[in-house]
């Protein structure tokens, strides 16, 4: 057979072996681009100097979140009422995402991009915006980017990166993890390969449980919110579906109030938007 012959049948083999290879592929493991069924609109957008990293939502306010600062605005107008700033020399460095519980915002702090990763909960009290207390984590296996409550534990996600990261590990080294009130491991999954791949080095940037029950995560800059399940077994999540939004990565969250609603920040204009998401019925 010439050499060029044996080329040709080579690379029809490889594509054979593609196909294969996605035919074999899980199903709800790596639904790209929009789900049908899934949707957004997003309503509007307020300007707040401190949306950088993420947004909480309660009853009345909203309460954007940057580095070291954050500040409380009203959810009707988007006046700003409050602000906190630690400060870039202070003791905190890097705020990624915030949730409110029980009449305290707790702050995901971690101290990226440093190396080794150390982590902590900082907590807040909602109606001044004062400081009140803090959970180091320590030494943690991966950067604490967000955290949220599912059947009466915490569930948080440790992150890795393909860029800026510890040395051996990528962003397949990214961990969800439950704890309980005592923050204990009770149990760990990790993200589907497929859905790494699409954060493109970087990693799962926001997380919250919304429409459907279902966790919600978002990359770092991609402006997709992508839909997640727990699996019967084993350890890898479901991905079971892709909706395409207008924010760009980074924290957010649902509103108690009405669940459909998401909140999200659009980092580089800073500004926190809203829209409503839609789930198959």
């Amino acid at each position: 057979m010439r050499p060029s012959s044996k080329l040709l049948l080579c690379v029809l083999l490889l594509f054979s072996r593609l196909g294969d290879l996605r035919a074999a592929a899980p199903a709800g493991n790596d639904p790209a681009g929009s789900t049908p069924g899934w949707g957004y609109t997003e309503l509007r957008r307020f300007k707040a100097p401190e949306a950088g990293q993420g947004v909480v939502v309660d009853r009345e306010f909203f309460y954007a979140i940057n580095n070291h600062a954050i500040g409380k605005y009203r959810k009707t107008t988007g006046e700003r009422v409050l602000q906190w700033d630690g400060g870039e020399a202070g003791d905190f460095i890097h705020f990624n995402a915030g949730i409110l519980f029980e009449g305290r915002l707790l702050a995901a702090h971690s101290n990226s991009p440093g190396i080794p990763m150390l982590s902590s909960i900082e907590y807040f009290n909602p109606a001044t915006l004062q400081h009140t207390g803090s959970h180091s984590f320590g030494r943690t296996d991966g950067s604490f980017n967000w955290l949220d409550r599912r059947n009466g534990r915490w569930i948080a996600c440790f992150v890795h990166y393909g860029k800026n990261g510890e040395p051996g590990r990528d962003a397949s080294w990214t961990q969800i993890i439950e704890y309980d009130n005592a923050w204990q491991r009770t149990a760990g999954w990790a993200l589907p390969a497929a859905l790494v791949a699409r954060f493109g080095g970087y990693s799962a940037s926001g997380g919250a449980f919304g429409p459907g029950g279902h966790l919600y995560v978002t990359g770092h800059d991609n402006t997709e919110l992508y839909v997640l399940d727990f699996p019967a077994g084993g350890s890898v999540m479901k991905w079971i579906a892709t909706i395409p939004i207008t924010a760009e990565g980074q924290a957010f969250c649902f509103d108690p109030e009405q669940p459909e609603m998401l909140y999200t920040v659009l980092k580089r204009t800073k500004e926190v938007i809203v829209g409503r998401v839609t789930v198959p019925h």
